[in-house]
């Protein structure tokens, strides 16, 4: 089974978008995370039947079965949870808030290394919350 990863981020219309660089031109659009999941979905089904058109057979990724992992970009994530803070997450984690705000509205790019520092930090304020009850 192919799983592809599709990428979550707030897009410029101030809506949802979606894509994935492990299938050409798969894009979703939406209002809400919701609808940009279903609309990438459908654009994936459309992609598969087009491929079969121009080949006679279905794409590798759909002949074997396909999953979708979602992850977010900052920027996407900051918008799915908008009651987090930018600024104070970064403190939290150990980041230049200033940079985490660009992060966030997508002025600058995060690159693979900050990614992964940022996630582990991420984890790690996971672990820590999962002991809290109330």
């Amino acid at each position: 089974m192919k799983k592809i990863k599709a990428i979550i981020e707030k897009a410029n219309d101030g809506g949802i978008s979606i894509y994935s660089e492990d299938v050409s031109g798969a894009y979703g659009f939406g209002l809400t995370e919701q609808e940009a999941k279903d609309d990438f979905v459908s654009v994936l089904e459309e992609q598969a039947e087009y491929y079969k058109e121009r080949h006679g057979e279905f794409p590798s990724w759909y002949k074997s079965g396909y999953s979708v992992e979602y992850v977010y970009d900052l920027s996407g994530f900051f918008e799915a949870f908008p009651f987090i803070n930018a600024s104070k997450f970064a403190k939290e984690i150990g980041i230049n808030e200033s940079v985490m705000r660009k992060y966030k509205g997508k002025i600058v790019t995060v690159s693979e290394k900050k990614k992964t520092l940022i996630q582990s930090r991420y984890d790690e304020i996971l672990k820590r919350m999962a002991l809290v009850k109330f």
